[in-house]
């Protein structure tokens, strides 16, 4: 029971506004789809169905979006080519594909396209729920990621020119005094 429990915990973990992690389900066939989502809800995610890339990727869930899970062989735009469009329009969502007829060189082009997960059917259930475990936590480090790098840059963007000046030294790996000299200004200054 403890394994279950920590398996869960980043869930909990979580931003109050993504604690229910929306997980696409992108397949042709109905009661495959209809199987995934009820394999799926066992988690505590919010799941969207569709039958083709081009829905999803009309109709693109927002910020909640945290895991795509996509047949590889769709009609029109494959799960590959989801997979690509996605990271093109700058949308890093972790993605699981599925194939019924998988050989080497499919995997391949799944991963390198950015496919966080390939997986042959029949699976056991288990297997996907692990695989969406895993792609939901690597959407949360993500997103942990993005708000770091976005406070840094607005801290930037809050020093002044020769706040940013100084900075730009020390980074270089000058050292206070030569910072100090090369600026003409006082070495408290640049402390």
């Amino acid at each position: 029971m403890l394994g279950l429990l920590s398996r869960f915990l980043i869930f909990a973990e979580l931003p109050v506004g993504l604690r229910k992690p929306t997980v696409c389900i992108v397949d042709s066939d109905a009661a495959i789809r209809s199987a995934l989502s009820a394999l799926v809800s066992t988690l505590p995610v919010h799941v969207l169905l569709f039958s083709d890339a081009e829905t999803l990727l009309s109709d693109l869930p927002g910020e909640e979006l945290a895991c795509v899970i996509a047949e590889v062989d769709l009609p029109g735009r494959s799960g590959i080519q989801l997979v690509e469009e996605m990271v093109r329009k700058g949308r890093r969502v972790p993605t699981i594909l599925l194939t019924s007829d998988s050989d080497v060189p499919t995997a391949v082009s799944a991963l390198q396209a950015g496919a966080v997960d390939f997986i042959e059917k029949p699976f056991r259930d288990q297997i996907l729920i692990d695989s969406v475990h895993r792609a939901i936590e690597m959407d949360a480090k993500q997103r942990g990621e993005a708000s770091r790098i976005s406070d840094i840059r607005e801290r930037l963007g809050q020093l002044t020119p020769r706040e940013r000046e100084v900075l730009d030294l020390v980074v270089s790996g000058l050292r206070n005094k030569a910072i100090s000299a090369q600026l003409g200004i006082t070495l408290s200054t640049v402390e």
